[in-house]
């Protein structure tokens, strides 16, 4: 599958922002959806997944702030980020995974990564 990525930006703190991913593969419900994120020098974390069954999981770091959704008919999953904070500035990334889906699954597929800088 091939993932390619929408979004992004500068915004100020508490502010909102959507990411969409758009996904180039007819068999697009099959997979397990994800996004994640990398903050230069660290591992990088796994923020959301969300399965096929429509089933969600998040990060405990950004539970109540982000809402991971997909339209299956334009084959695009969205990140929904409200009441941005300064230590949400990072690389994000779709990405997909086949068989086990949520915060833990192994995402093999990722997009370019779209940069996310939060200001105070």
């Amino acid at each position: 599958v091939t993932l390619v990525e929408s979004g992004g930006g500068s915004v100020q703190a508490g502010g909102s922002l959507r990411l969409s991913c758009e996904a180039s593969d007819f068999s697009y419900t099959r997979f397990c959806y994800g996004w994640l994120r990398i903050i230069p020098g660290t591992e990088g974390e796994v923020v959301a997944a969300i399965g096929p069954d429509g089933r969600r999981s998040y990060a405990d770091s950004v539970k109540g702030r982000f809402t991971i959704s997909q339209d299956n008919a334009r084959h695009t999953l969205y990140l929904e980020i409200d009441n941005l904070k300064p230590e949400d500035t990072a690389k994000y990334y779709c990405a997909a995974a086949i068989g086990y889906c949520d915060v833990q699954a192994d995402f093999g597929y990722w997009a370019q990564g779209t940069q996310v800088t939060v200001s105070s």
